[in-house]
């Protein structure tokens, strides 16, 4: 991987996630703003179930987070782009649609064809 692609994948990287820091952000003023009393409990049982789906979605992105920044690391330690499996180039269409990939399509396939055996 070149320069200029390092380079545009680090934009990338560090693009989305100060977007996904910036919706955290926006959750947690939203939820401090959030003080209204239901006098129906369907209501509050409504709010409640779209408050935890809402968290479950920060959650995983706050994970999501986690891979941005290894991703960032590979970039500064010129490992990114190489499958950890094989050590082979990750295509760039792969790291295009997902730039946190750390396995070659190939290798990719393999582990969930073994993880769908060992859910059977």
């Amino acid at each position: 991987m070149n320069k200029k692609q390092q380079k545009h994948f680090e934009q990338k990287l560090k693009a989305w996630k100060e977007e996904l820091v910036h919706e955290a952000g926006r959750t947690v003023d939203g939820m401090h703003e959030e003080k209204t009393l239901f006098a129906d409990p369907t209501d509050r049982a409504s709010m409640e179930t779209d408050r935890s789906f809402l968290l479950r979605i920060r959650d995983r992105e706050r994970r999501l987070i986690s891979k941005i920044d290894m991703a960032l690391e590979r970039i500064e330690d010129k490992s990114f782009g190489l499958c950890d499996h094989c050590g082979e180039n990750i295509e760039l269409k792969r790291l295009e649609a997902r730039p946190v990939a750390t396995l070659c399509i190939h290798c990719k396939t393999i582990q969930e064809e073994e993880e769908k055996s060992t859910r059977k």
